[in-house]
């Protein structure tokens, strides 16, 4: 059965400072900033939330419904996603813009600073959550603002469970609108920042979250793995180490996609999550976010 996977679709112009930001940002001139890192590795990527997600959840023998919006200029990027044999059906073209468009900078340290266009994807509301019996379970990743809210609404009246994915979009809506998606959602996922920030905003502690009508709260820490929040209790699941630390863009994402494939088999969530962790050690090993390969055999899946 399809996971329908609600974000952008984007071009990733990723950059590598050799340096460390730390060293070039002084904390007490931020309020006059002018800075500028010389850049000597440039590379074009394909990207955006929904697309990496698909990728990874394809090779894992999912069915990827990707529901976003390009530009005219995404023609080959809808092609290549069609090339897994995922659907395209709800990926509208807007005509007069770009597709979405990030410029990333990577520090030595994988920090990153990223400047994000969003082009059409201010468009992706306009495509509504079709009226489908055999959708399993879906995601609302970073996409439009108006897209998240109103996709969020329209999954529910569908009675589709699906997993709020707020990402790099959290800080566009208020404490009241990011309750709002929790009270929709049936799972929620934020990397250790975001978690931060969404318990701020809200009002509400990860434990209390957790306590709530949601099956599972996941906070990911990166080489660390994730906490899993349950009941009001949290189990640390263990990081997997990767083989080379090459590139993080992506890691999140390719997480994101083990968790829908678990949850559409019907696995206990803490598995899910396991082999989350793995996929974020296999990406962070290859460069952009859809050119790691997954051996199913290995994954055990």
């Amino acid at each position: 059965m399809p996971a329908l996977i609600c974000g952008s679709l984007a071009f990733d112009t990723i950059t590598v400072f050799p340096g460390r930001f730390a060293q070039q940002l002084l904390p007490e001139q931020l309020h006059i900033l002018n800075v500028s890192f010389l850049v000597p590795e440039l590379r074009r990527e394909f990207g955006g939330c929904a697309g990496n997600i698909a990728y990874s959840l394809a090779q894992l023998g999912g069915s990827p419904l990707v529901m976003a919006a390009t530009g005219p200029d995404g023609a080959e990027y809808v092609e290549r996603i069609r090339g897994w044999g995922a659907s395209t059906d709800l990926i509208k073209v807007v005509e007069g813009s770009y597709t979405a468009q990030a410029i990333i900078i990577t520090d030595a340290d994988n920090n990153q600073i990223t400047a994000f266009h969003p082009g059409a994807m201010q468009s992706a509301h306009l495509t509504a959550v079709p009226q489908r019996a055999d959708i399993a379970v879906a995601i609302i990743a970073p996409d439009g603002r108006d897209a998240m809210l109103q996709h969020a609404e329209q999954l529910a009246r569908a009675k589709v469970p699906f997993i709020f994915d707020p990402g790099q979009g959290l800080p566009m809506f208020d404490g009241a609108e990011l309750k709002h998606f929790v009270d929709l959602a049936t799972w929620v996922t934020v990397n250790d920042y975001e978690a931060r920030l969404l318990t701020d905003r809200t009002g509400l502690s990860l434990e209390a979250l957790s306590r709530s009508h949601l099956k599972g709260v996941i906070v990911t820490l990166a080489s660390e793995g994730c906490d899993l929040w349950q009941d009001g209790v949290c189990t640390r699941i263990a990081g997997v180490a990767a083989t080379a630390v090459v590139d993080p863009t992506g890691c999140g994402d390719a997480f994101r996609a083990a968790l829908l494939y678990g949850i559409e088999k019907g696995w206990p969530l803490a598995h899910s999550v396991a082999l989350g962790n793995q996929l974020g050690a296999l990406k962070i090993a290859c460069r952009g976010g859809q050119n790691h390969v997954l051996d199913r055999l290995a994954l055990g899946v």
